[in-house]
């Protein structure tokens, strides 16, 4: 499976939980309304990014692993496409 994708779903995946255990206790503490649903959101945001910081840098390593590689391969087919012309 593409890095990019893991690491994307799995972000989703961990936002999706947070919301899910933050829209929960909501329940109990605060009445219901779209400002709330916001606010739910919000927090499993935070929350997400905080756990995902700790829980996914491996997926993270190789997503810029894979990135630095393929701009390396970029940045070589400009230089030899450079001495191509230089050539002419």
């Amino acid at each position: 499976m593409n890095p990019l994708l893991a690491y994307t779903l799995a972000r989703l995946g961990v936002f999706l939980v947070a919301y899910v255990l933050t829209w929960a206790v909501a329940q109990f503490w605060l009445e219901w309304s779209a400002i709330t649903n916001l606010w739910v959101m919000l927090v499993a945001l935070a929350i997400s990014a905080a756990v995902s910081i700790f829980t996914l840098g491996g997926l993270r390593n190789k997503v810029a692993l894979r990135i630095q590689d393929r701009a390396q391969r970029m940045s070589q087919r400009l230089e030899e496409s450079r001495g191509a012309e230089d050539v002419d």
